[in-house]
């Protein structure tokens, strides 16, 4: 039953999906505000653009579910929260998950729920939580038809790299991916590789369920779209960006250009001609 819920989640033309992510206020970073402190005209805007979902919490979803009309992005819920992101981290971190997800995002008519599943050096009690997290999620998610979205994140030390940043080791990408799989994940959202041209082993490692690449941090308009044309190449069935569109100057000409890649097989040079437009 869980396809019922996928084909509004994936374009029909391309069978990929463009979501972008703007669920970065749940983390109580306040470096994740850039481009979201008027988070109902963000949504807005990315939603005029068109792209095929949009990722949202139980607090903000109403910015995208109150639009009228039936053809404004699916909604993709995020239903986990974390303290893991700061250049300073607490003493104690934590991944916790709302209470009865699947249920929240029936009543909000998601069609797919989002949980991370990260690997954190010398924190491996997060990592725990995490499977924890997912291992409660599954069985409701299959009663109910409700698609499972799981995110493999790993983390570099906080010490050498300070703040949120990932660690784009292909070894240990591939690693948690299969471990998603495993847990039963209908959809992996994973880094780019550091090589991104080696991206096709992620996709093969996670054995057919569909691998929607992480956008990350701010990158410039010729970078992001020259790599997701390369993504996209290898097999990747879409993105997940956020601050890439949020906290472009142009949100929705950057939506627009992305989707051209990922819908149309654009180029990357053709995609960038439509952000200067």
């Amino acid at each position: 039953m869980t396809h019922y819920r996928l084909n509004r989640l994936f374009n029909p033309k391309s069978r990929r999906c463009f979501d972008v992510a703007i669920d970065h206020g749940f983390f109580n970073e306040p470096a994740f505000l850039g481009g979201i402190e008027d988070i109902a005209r963000a949504v807005a805007v990315v939603a005029a653009a068109g792209p095929d979902a949009i990722q949202l919490t139980v607090g903000q979803a109403r910015h995208l579910q109150e639009m009228p009309g039936r053809f404004k992005p699916s909604l993709v819920l995020r239903v986990d929260l974390a303290n893991v992101y700061g250049r300073e981290l607490p003493r104690r971190l934590y991944s916790r998950m709302i209470a009865d997800a699947v249920e929240q995002a029936l009543r909000l008519d998601a069609v797919c729920l989002c949980v991370n599943l990260f690997q954190i050096p010398a924190e491996p009690e997060v990592g725990e939580q995490c499977v924890a997290n997912i291992l409660r999620l599954k069985p409701a998610c299959q009663r109910h038809g409700m698609p499972l979205m799981i995110e493999p994140l790993v983390f570099q030390p906080n010490q050498q790299a300070g703040g949120y940043m990932v660690d784009g080791d292909e070894k240990k990408i591939t690693a948690l991916v299969r471990q998603a799989v495993e847990l039963g994940a209908d959809i992996i959202k994973a880094d780019p590789t550091d090589d991104v041209s080696s991206y096709h082993r992620v996709i093969q490692v996670a054995g057919g369920i569909p691998v929607l690449v992480r956008g990350g941090g701010k990158v410039g308009d010729d970078e992001i779209l020259r790599r997701t044309r390369s993504l996209v190449d290898q097999g990747a069935a879409g993105i997940v960006y956020g601050r890439n569109i949020v906290q472009h100057a142009n949100p929705a000409a950057m939506t627009r250009a992305l989707m051209g890649v990922v819908h149309d097989n654009l180029t990357a040079d053709a995609a960038l001609r439509l952000v200067a437009a």
